[in-house]
């Protein structure tokens, strides 16, 4: 929680100086750190323009989240879409009346959650100028978009990490 709670200190509310960033390359990483035996990350290949270190804890808390809302494993996609990129999930989804109160510091559903992880994601989206929204997957669950971000598909590929 300590570690969290640095995270959006730190996040602040401008971003300065930005750079490309490999988003599966975030995604993948993170992924081989917590996922479990079941998940599924499916990610096609696309850069973006934005700081490196406020967007890799935005990935890793939307990759978590869908780990820990979810029982017994979990496909996340995280793909470009017109005008940004989104990060979606095959879990329970969010219900309508509480997409936005999942953003506000300290609001959570798992019994041992800092509440932290999604107020990062807004804070680190807003600090860019991106625009959030949450929405329904295509497959039930929890889709987070991404729109008014510079996105780069030329380095194009698709990839799927299941974990062991």
């Amino acid at each position: 929680m300590i570690s969290e709670l640095r995270t959006l200190a730190r996040t602040g509310i401008v971003v300065d100086c930005t750079t490309t960033v490999d988003i599966g390359a975030i995604a993948t990483r993170a992924w081989e750190t917590f996922s479990t035996p079941g998940d599924t990350l499916e990610y096609e290949a696309f850069e973006i323009e934005g700081d490196p270190e406020r967007i890799k804890p935005l990935v890793e808390n939307l990759l978590r989240n869908a780990i820990e809302h979810t029982a017994d494993g979990v496909t996340v996609t995280v793909e470009p879409c017109e005008d940004g990129f989104y990060v979606a999930d095959d879990g329970e989804g969010i219900s309508e009346e509480k997409r936005e109160q999942v953003f506000e510091p300290g609001y959570t559903t798992a019994r041992d959650g800092s509440g932290f992880g999604l107020a990062i994601v807004r804070r680190v989206s807003q600090a860019h100028g991106w625009e959030l929204t949450v929405t329904e997957s295509e497959a039930g669950g929890a889709r987070f978009e991404f729109r008014n971000v510079a996105v780069d598909t030329d380095c194009a590929g698709t990839a799927v990490s299941a974990a062991d």
